[in-house]
Parts: structure tokens; C-alpha cells; sequence
């Protein structure tokens, strides 16, 4: 029977670039930063890294459809270097093809590294995903944009539990205002102001109710982590961090196809956070987690995810939001660095950033955002639309 991976894998290095509009930068450049980072970090060379993966979403900008491009950037001597792609998921897909070799035992260290030179796509936003979803006929589909599939989301919910469109919108706000908050004190996030939930509210609207403070930037980065047999990571460093838990769901298309589901939550999230609890032990996760990096591309993305983590009662997830619970020095801070929010969204960088986060925090080095004792982290990366999706949770601990 399988017993998953739990307390078989430590991450004993993690690099993250500044995110932003780095067009001086090429892909290969942010490879190359987040890298170094990593291994000084970790304290190893590229000697020791038996194999690598590599995750980046759009290979039309300058990447690629392979491996090469890890290899060539950072002169690896002849180790298996493999490319992976599982749109906004990436990154965590990386990862998890590192954790799993190292799990398996063909391999002591492993590499994962995460890039997306978004900018040079030229899209204001995501670029078109109906081809990637298999939507090829927007005729079909003329409003399935990133924007709009989030926002019919927010509206349903709002209709299902009850909430007035000014409540509904104002708890949609605070979420954003406390992620900015948390932004400005990270010196490598991409949007770095604080922005009142007054200013959210009168935010031009993009989808609505999502007006423009809903909606996460547009930024390009890369971001690294180095893992090891958890059983030698102290002889790389005395505070090492343990992987409890890696799950990923991924949909079959059928909530597109029945009417039983109902638009306000993500049915991939749900599935994931249950297999990622129960690998990792998890019985309570209101009580146990301490802290939570999630994927917020949309405020309402983050605000529905809340309960599909099983964190706040279906329905209640407005309590929470409006009583500080997931504020900074709240029970269980989420976006502590700001996320996607701030950061934008590199999208084979970020699953990345979000464990990068986590990472520091538990060590305990996340300067000024640092919050007290959280035990254990969540990451939830989250790709498509509500409707047909791909979702990824990882749990993390600092000790055995």
C-alpha cells in the first residue's frame, strides 16, 4: 500500500529572484540568480546535485521545450535534467518531481528550479489558455478569461451564502488590503504599497466584482529549492525542512459537464487538501496549520480556498477575513509575504516562492513578517479556472 513520502524528504536550500518587470533580465539570468542562492544556501556545488527538474509554462519565451535550458544556464555536468509543465501548477510540479526522486531513493540531492519571463509575452494578463484547456472554440467560450471565470465565481458565492454585493465586495477587499500590507514588507515582492480596503472598493472594475486591487499582477521570476534524503539533511544544516505532504488533483472536466457542482468553491482544491491531510497526518487543520501560502490570483480565489482547505466553515469564510483570523499577527497568517498578490505571477516560479516563504518562516529568517511558532506550512497552487482545474497542496515542517 502506498504510504507517501512524508518525513522522507528535507529541503536543506531555497533561492527566489526579486519578481517584477525585469526586462534587463533574461530567463537564463533569473535561472542563474535563484540558483546561486540556493546552493550557497544549501551549501553544496553542482557536483552534488545527482538530477534536476525544471518548471516554466510558456517555452515561446526564451526557454524552450527542454531540459537545455536549466542545463545550458547553470553548466550542469551531464545529470538528467527534465522539463515539466501543469500550467500555473508548475513550479510545485518541479518540485514535486525532485521530492519524489529523492524519495524514491534513485537519488541523495535534487534540484527544482522554477522561471517565466511573462513580461516578454506582451500580454497584459495570462495569455490566452482556451487552446491549453482544449476551448478552442471561443465562440463557445467568449468569457473564458482568467478575469471573468473568477468572477462569476465571486457572484455565485455571494448569491449561495447570503452576502450583499457591498459585503460580499468588502470582504473580498480586506483580503487584498492584507495582502499588500504584507508585501511591503518584502524587499523581493514585485507590488510593495499599502492599500486600504477603501481604495479595493473603489478600484476600477476589471470582472466584477473584481475590480483591479483583486486581481494579482503580471511579473517575471524564478525561484529554487534544493532537497535532499531527509535523513542527511543535518549534515547540511541544523535547520532543515521536512516535506509532510505532497498531493495534486487534477480535474476530469466534470464540473464543466454536471450541474451538481456549484461554482463556489474549487473541487481540485478540496480533493488535493484532503490526500495532502491525510499524508501528512493532519486531522485538524484549523488547529495545526500555522501559517498558509495559497493561490491567490483573484482575491476570490484565495477567499473560497479558505474553505476548501477545510481552514473556515463552508460559508463562514467572511468571519474569518473580517476578524483578523488570516492577518499577519492573526491565528493562521496567509500571504505572509504578500503573495501572488504582490509577487505577481511567473507562473513556473511561483509554486516555488510560495514553499520559499514557508521555508524562512519556519527557520524562523523572514525578518520583518515574521510570525510566532507556526509549526507547520501550507502551499496551494492553483491552475485553470474554477471549472476545470489543476490543484497542488504541500505541507512542511522543522521537524521530524
Amino acid at each position: 500500500m502506498a504510504k507517501g513520502i512524508k518525513n522522507e524528504v528535507a529541503i536543506i536550500g531555497m533561492g527566489c529572484t526579486k519578481f517584477g518587470e525585469l526586462w534587463q533580465k533574461s530567463a537564463s539570468d533569473l535561472i542563474v540568480d535563484a540558483y546561486l542562492e540556493a546552493v550557497e544556501d544549501a551549501g553544496i556545488d553542482k557536483n552534488d546535485i545527482d538530477a534536476a527538474w525544471f518548471g516554466t509554462c510558456f517555452d515561446e519565451v526564451n526557454v524552450g521545450k527542454s531540459g537545455l535550458t536549466l542545463s545550458k544556464a547553470l553548466k550542469l555536468p551531464f545529470i538528467p535534467v527534465t522539463r515539466v509543465e501543469n500550467f500555473c501548477t508548475s513550479g510545485t510540479e518541479s518540485f514535486r518531481g525532485a521530492c519524489y526522486a529523492v524519495a524514491s531513493g534513485s537519488c541523495d540531492i535534487a534540484l527544482a528550479l522554477g522561471v517565466e519571463k511573462l513580461k516578454d509575452t506582451g500580454y497584459g494578463g495570462l495569455p490566452d489558455f482556451g487552446n491549453l484547456l482544449g476551448l478552442e472554440n471561443r465562440s463557445t467560450f467568449p468569457n473564458m478569461t482568467a478575469p471573468g471565470g473568477f468572477a462569476m465565481m465571486a457572484t455565485t458565492y455571494f448569491a449561495k451564502y447570503g452576502l450583499s454585493p457591498e459585503a460580499g465586495k468588502r470582504a473580498l477587499a480586506h483580503v487584498s488590503s492584507k495582502s499588500h500590507h504584507n508585501g511591503t514588507l518584502h524587499p523581493k515582492a514585485h507590488l510593495r504599497k499599502e492599500i486600504s480596503i477603501e481604495k479595493v472598493m473603489k478600484a476600477p472594475i476589471i470582472a466584477w466584482p473584481l475590480g483591479l486591487f483583486d486581481c494579482c499582477g503580471v511579473s517575471d521570476g524564478a525561484a529554487c529549492a534544493v532537497v535532499c534524503r531527509a535523513d542527511m539533511a543535518k549534515n547540511f544544516r541544523v535547520d532543515p525542512i521536512y516535506v509532510k505532504s505532497l498531493q495534486i488533483a487534477v480535474t476530469s472536466g466534470e464540473e464543466m459537464a454536471h450541474q451538481r457542482w456549484d461554482c463556489a468553491h474549487v473541487e481540485t482544491t478540496c480533493r488535493a487538501g484532503i490526500n495532502a491531510y491525510k499524508e501528512a497526518g493532519i486531522t485538524h487543520p484549523r488547529e495545526e496549520i500555522g501559517m498558509m501560502e495559497l493561490h491567490d490570483c483573484f482575491s476570490i480565489t484565495e477567499f473560497v480556498t479558505y474553505e476548501d482547505l477545510q481552514i473556515s466553515p463552508r460559508g463562514r469564510a467572511r468571519d474569518d477575513v473580517e476578524s483578523g483570523f488570516f492577518d499577519l499577527d492573526g491565528k493562521i497568517p496567509c500571504q505572509t509575504d504578500g503573495g501572488l498578490k504582490c509577487f505577481g505571477h511567473p507562473i513556473g516560479a511561483s509554486g516555488l516562492r510560495m514553499i520559499y516563504e514557508v521555508y524562512k518562516q519556519l527557520q524562523g529568517r523572514a525578518d520583518r513578517r515574521q510570525i510566532r511558532n507556526p509549526r507547520l506550512g501550507l502551499t496551494h497552487n492553483l491552475g485553470g479556472f474554477p471549472c476545470m482545474s489543476v490543484a497542488s497542496v504541500g505541507i512542511f515542517g522543522n521537524e521530524l
